[in-house]
């Protein structure tokens, strides 16, 4: 009896960090990749990933918006910024502050629909699955804000171009694999199109461009599709890191098709004798109906590009 009493005790205590702290610990994680070509100046990028703001989430919006402090050059969002049906203004209030940063941005499935209840056992048997009740959101509004208000552009299955501190920055994305919105077919066409159009500034003679590759899901379909249009670096979300996690043990769910031990945080993708540095952002939300979070801290990721010569292991 003792002994269960112990267990149930611990259950609780755990639950109760879950929800009542872990959740609203939010971090920030630091990476550097020296990707950039020798010479180059330092890139800060802000990789945003799944907010899942709702209106009361005051905590959350304030400590988003501080991280404008650390005078990002890039913003990646990375989708799910939406986490109710009347979040847009305290989304628009949260992101406010990055209004003069360059950006682009991909959806999530949470971007066109409002969450719903969910049995969160069932993700241990595979993705989840799309209820046909969900609310749907006002996604014109949302991305009409990111493009017109922010600056930011949208790789939803597109390519785009730009130039920040001198070097030259090729990217391309899809819309949300988890909903098998992504069309990869495409995107050689997009790529080509891309570097027919695009006018670059002076720069250094023979200088390349970093091609950076963004997604909402990282299903193992498109990171290889991504790796095969020469992306020199991959950023996702989606998977919350787990969300409830063993310590020291990988992601017990990723809620796509990613190997646990790569569901949250920086490692290497190999496909067909190439390969690309993977950053899987942990988020910074929950659904609200299931608000918890558990060795799984909610974090943004500032991704410090350096230049230098660099090969992959």
């Amino acid at each position: 009896m003792a002994a269960a009493g112990a267990v149930a005790a611990a259950g609780v205590g755990a639950v109760a960090w879950g929800g009542l702290v872990e959740r609203n610990h939010f971090t920030v994680r630091y990476e550097v990749l020296p990707i950039l070509e020798p010479g180059a100046r330092t890139l800060t990028v802000l990789h945003l990933a799944d907010l899942h703001l709702a209106p009361w989430q005051r905590a959350k919006m304030e400590w988003i918006r501080s991280l404008a402090n650390l005078e990002p050059d890039l913003v990646v969002n990375t989708g799910d910024n939406l986490g109710h049906d009347d979040a847009y203004e305290a989304l628009e209030y949260t992101l406010a502050p990055f209004s003069s940063v360059p950006g682009v941005y991909v959806n999530g499935s949470n971007d066109y629909f409002g969450p719903t209840l969910k049995n969160p056992m069932r993700y241990f048997t595979g993705p989840s699955e799309h209820k046909k009740t969900s609310v749907a959101l006002d996604t014109p509004r949302l991305e009409g804000y990111f493009q017109n208000e922010l600056g930011w552009l949208s790789l939803n299955n597109a390519a785009r171009a730009m130039s920040i501190r001198g070097s030259r920055l090729e990217f391309f994305g899809v819309n949300d694999a988890h909903r098998s919105w992504d069309k990869l077919g495409s995107l050689p066409g997009a790529i080509e199109e891309m570097r027919e159009n695009v006018t670059w500034p002076p720069g250094r003679p023979g200088q390349d461009s970093i091609t950076i590759g963004v997604t909402h899901a990282p299903y193992q379909r498109v990171l290889n599709s991504f790796v095969t249009n020469g992306a020199d670096l991959i950023l996702a979300g989606h998977t919350h890191g787990g969300q409830i996690r063993v310590p020291g043990l990988p992601a017990l769910v990723t809620n796509c098709d990613i190997p646990r031990e790569q569901a949250q945080g920086l490692s290497i993708w190999h496909h067909a004798r190439r390969a690309a540095y993977l950053n899987v952002s942990a988020g910074l939300g929950t659904s609200i109906y299931a608000p918890i979070r558990f060795a799984s801290l909610p974090e943004a990721v500032i991704v410090t590009l350096t230049g230098g010569d660099f090969s992959y292991s």
